[in-house]
This record gives C-alpha cells, structure tokens and sequence, in this order.
C-alpha cells in the first residue's frame, strides 16, 4: 500500500474538509479525493461521509485511525533505525503528558541527553490514551506519566512525588476557596480532577482551563490569577514574592510514573535511562516564557 494514501487519510480526518486538505497537502482536490477513493477500494469499505462542509469519519473509518497513525508512527521510527551512525548504537524512544514535560521531564531528558551522547533519543509529548497504545504496540520505549495504565503488559514503576500547592499572584490571606481571585484550573489527571471537585467544590468558576502548567503560570504572571501548581515550580516564584501561597487551602500530593512494556527488546538501555531518570530529582524547571 501506498504510504501517501494513509497520509491523506489522517489529513483528511483532520481538517474534515477536502479542499483544506488539498492545500495542506499541496495537492488538487481531485488528486485527495481519488487517494480516499484507492483507500476505500482497498479496505473494501466507506470512510467518510460525505455532506457538504461536513466530511465525517464513518465507523469503519474511525476504526482505521489508531492503525493508520501506528503505521506512519512505524515507518518513522524505522526511518530513523535505519539512519542511525554507526557511533549512535541505539534508539530511545520516550513520551510523557503535558504536564510531566513541564514539571520533570525537561530537565531529566537535559541528563540523558548530556551523559548518553551515543543515543539517539526521540521524546515527544502524547496524551495518555496514545502512551498506552504505544507502549503495548512496542513503539514507545518508555513514559512517564501521572496516572500509569494498570495493564499487565507494562512495568510501573514510581519515580516522585509532587506536592501541587495553591498559588496567587493576590494576597496570601484567603480563609476559603471562595475568595480565590481569577481561578485557573490545570488538569493534573484523574486523581486530582476527583480529589478537586469535592475539596474544592466551593471554589469559583476558573477563568481558564488548561492541560499545561506552562500557560497557567504564564498567565498568571502576566495577568494576575490563581491556580494549583508543583512545589519544585513556584518556590522561586515565592520567595521573589512573585507569588503568594494560599495556605488556608489544601495542598495535593501527586505521584509520577515510569512506564514501560516488560518485554521490551532495549531492556539493558532502558534500564540506564529508568535509573537516571530515578535517581536524582530534577532541578525547578524555569518555565516562564522570557
């Protein structure tokens, strides 16, 4: 099969549109619709409906997705395999969620990039349903995470534990959740999500939603606001009195993960980079925008 056609078939799901994924493609229209069409010959099925302005995945289609993103995930990964030097032995590849970049990643993968100049190391960010289904498609080496998949495929192991505390760029007086000044709510997984909602259930509508530390912080340092952030982040921020905690509120201990499959063929390597990642915890990332 032609690579290109499972190519225009994610753009295609992406844009819901034809012409935006012509022009995204550099491609006529007609040339798009005739790859959809070699598809759909292919699997012996419809993909899309198409209404017009309107182009929706069928079942059939949505099905196809997950295999489809593996396949060029596949092909990249062995791109990459096959280009390797002859002084780069191995490859490894590592993913986290958002918030795990921000708060524990950025600085751990600055070690392993610094100590293992003969690895040759791919790291991306990926939601938590896509690390699952990497790390069991053996596509992804290794993840860290806030809430791990209980799959008795993969190996959990704990690498540290957070405190997120209350913050504001407001005063530090604040005798309950009500008087929390232009809330803005970070989602740092499941647990905290549950623990939220009834510790916290009196507290304002948040002015911003966000899956990122990084654009809570910014915005509160640069609007004025409040919000739950890690320890290991805003101590500097505190003692500058850039920001105040809310010590009236409760605080929340947030544990991380390493992830990875038990069978996996770059165990020796991966146990080098579990420790490392282990070992020593991380230095306050400086995660506000210059």
């Amino acid at each position: 099969m032609d690579i290109e056609l499972i190519k225009t078939f994610l753009e295609v799901k992406d844009s819901r549109h034809f012409g935006k994924a012509a022009e995204n493609l550099y491609l006529t229209q007609a040339a798009v619709s005739s790859r959809i069409r070699q598809l759909e010959q292919y699997f012996g099925v419809q993909l899309f409906v198409r209404n017009r302005n309107n182009i929706q995945l069928t079942p059939a289609g949505e099905r196809l997705v997950s295999h489809a993103e593996t396949m060029l995930k596949t092909l990249r990964m062995a791109k990459q395999d096959v280009a390797l030097t002859t002084e780069q032995l191995t490859q490894i590849s590592l993913a986290g969620t958002p918030n795990t970049w921000d708060t524990y990643i950025h600085d751990a993968i600055s070690k392993i990039y610094a100590r293992h100049p003969n690895l040759s190391l791919v790291a991306e960010i990926q939601s938590r349903e896509q690390i699952t289904r990497h790390l069991l498609e053996r596509t992804l080496d290794v993840a860290i995470l806030f809430d791990p998949p209980k799959v008795d495929e993969l190996k959990l192991e704990h690498l540290h534990t957070f405190e997120l505390v209350p913050v504001s760029t407001f005063s530090a007086e604040v005798e309950n959740p009500e008087e929390v000044k232009r809330y803005i709510m970070v989602d740092w997984g499941t647990n905290f999500n549950s623990w939220h909602a009834k510790a916290l259930k009196d507290i304002a509508t948040p002015s911003v939603r966000t899956s990122t530390a990084r654009i809570a912080l910014d915005l509160i340092l640069q609007c004025g606001g409040s919000t739950y952030l890690p320890d290991v982040i805003v101590e500097s921020y505190i003692e500058q009195k850039m920001l105040y905690r809310l010590d009236d509120l409760p605080t929340f201990s947030r544990e991380l993960f390493v992830a990875y499959h038990k069978e996996n063929e770059n165990a020796d390597k991966l146990h080098e980079i579990r420790k490392m990642l282990g070992k020593e915890e991380p230095e306050a990332p400086s995660i506000l925008t210059p």
